[in-house]
């Protein structure tokens, strides 16, 4: 048997860790090749495959990013796209199957697949938290512990010039990475896509800190909409899968505040650097258990079905599951958080 393993989507910590546990076993146990897809559907679609042995393997569990590289590529457009075209190429390369690491637009596409006649099973890998069938995905530690860090030295630098700082993070339409990081952080006030705010709300808060002698910290997650607001905030066009590209609220809330407050305002919108470096510890053990039973899901030819954390074991649900919701953050999560506030 011969399998195929692609990374799609934004990447993130433990991505490697994920390859890693499914070739080790998968080859120690079951006696499975593996080839590499490079660059996410993009390599399924232009049969870019390789070789992925234990040997490619070994150490990566602290590595960041993926040895695979990854897009946003959608695997049904463009001459070669499509079922068809993709079941003659596996065909035509000997390969059986293929595991489909990747969140929300990389699983949709898996099942579309699937429901297709194409052999594919999913890995969920989101840094948002935002997959209702999973507990926790990988790469959501990480982010969180980035964010925390980053918050932390922007609380240092507010203080020393009396100023509000505003963090923008990641998260899409939840508030996970934004709730985690800003209570760890000990924000004055957390913004998140689920709680529409009025300005006066966000300002309330940081008049209050202000008033304490503190510089206030203001967290918002890029999903976030002010009350009135139809769409989450995005001048950036749209994604391979139709998907606005959201980000730049915190840069557009910071002289608002500024002006309602007379407090000098700083925004930093941390981006990206919330997917890089070495992944948790959590989240290596976390995305190498997940890589040891899709190694198992392809040998039981479980296929059209996902990996999943539920409590501190790891299940499988059928796609349809893991894409009817998002994982929103529930009411009670935020009321827990607000009496930190100000």
């Amino acid at each position: 048997m011969k399998i195929g393993i692609l990374t799609s989507g934004g990447d993130c910590p433990g991505l490697n860790a994920v390859i890693r546990g499914a070739v080790l076993k998968g080859r120690r146990k079951y006696d499975i090749d593996f080839v590499g897809i490079r660059d996410g559907w993009k390599g399924l679609v232009d049969a870019d495959f390789f070789p992925l042995t234990t040997g490619d393997v070994k150490g990566l569990s602290k590595v960041g990013g993926t040895i695979l590289g990854t897009s946003r590529t959608n695997p049904y457009e463009g001459d070669r796209g499509g079922a068809e075209n993709i079941k003659k190429t596996l065909w035509g390369h000997k390969v059986d199957g293929v595991i489909a690491i990747g969140g929300e637009g990389t699983l949709a596409a898996a099942q579309r697949l699937w429901n297709d006649g194409i052999p594919v099973l999913g890995v969920p890998k989101t840094i948002d938290n935002d997959l209702r069938a999973t507990d926790y995905s990988f790469g959501f530690d990480t982010a969180v512990n980035i964010a925390t860090d980053a918050m932390d030295r922007l609380r240092t630098t507010g203080d020393s010039h009396q100023r509000c700082m505003v963090a923008e993070v990641m998260g899409r339409h939840v508030g996970w990475i934004a709730l985690h990081s800003g209570m760890a952080a000990g924000a004055h006030i957390i913004c998140i896509p689920e709680v529409p705010l009025t300005l006066d709300d966000i300002t309330k808060q940081v008049l209050a800190a202000n008033d304490r002698g503190r510089a206030p910290l203001v967290v918002v997650a890029e999903g976030f909409k002010l009350e009135g607001q139809d769409e989450a905030y995005s001048d950036r066009g749209l994604d391979a899968f139709n998907r606005p590209r959201l980000g730049g609220i915190g840069e557009v809330l910071a002289p608002l505040i500024e002006h309602a407050t007379g407090i000098e305002t700083r925004a930093t919108v941390l981006g990206h650097i919330q997917r890089g470096g070495s992944p948790s510890s959590f989240d290596r053990v976390l995305a190498t258990r997940l890589g040891l039973h899709a190694a198992d899901m392809v040998y039981e030819g479980a296929w059209g079905k996902m990996v999943a954390m539920k409590g501190t074991e790891i299940e499988r649900v059928s796609f349809e599951d893991a894409l009817g919701e998002l994982n929103e953050v529930p009411a009670h999560r935020y009321e827990e958080a607000s009496a930190l506030f100000g």
